[in-house]
């Protein structure tokens, strides 16, 4: 089970490297299953978060950085254009 919590909290980390361009975060595991946000700055590493479970980790790593726009297809650009007109119709 191990593995698959690991992996859980390694793509959050990731998904929050790609969101924030310049920084370098990273997570830690603990002895007794708890997980630690980490960001190297200058060589050093600097402990962002206290000891969470997995759910509180990856809430808090999601949290974290730019935020990414949902994708919207043209279909949807298209719909949401009309309900403007329809709002501003007399």
């Amino acid at each position: 089970m191990t593995g698959v919590r690991s992996t859980r909290a390694t793509a959050a980390v990731a998904r929050l490297n790609l969101r924030s361009e310049g920084h370098n975060y990273m997570m830690a595991f603990t002895g007794t299953g708890l997980f630690i946000l980490r960001e190297r700055i200058d060589g050093a590493d600097k402990q962002l978060s206290d000891a969470l479970s997995l759910d509180d980790f990856v809430r808090l790593v999601d949290s974290m950085g730019p935020k990414k726009m949902p994708r919207i297809t043209k279909s949807e650009a298209a719909f949401m254009k009309q309900l403007v007109k329809k709002d501003n119709a007399p």
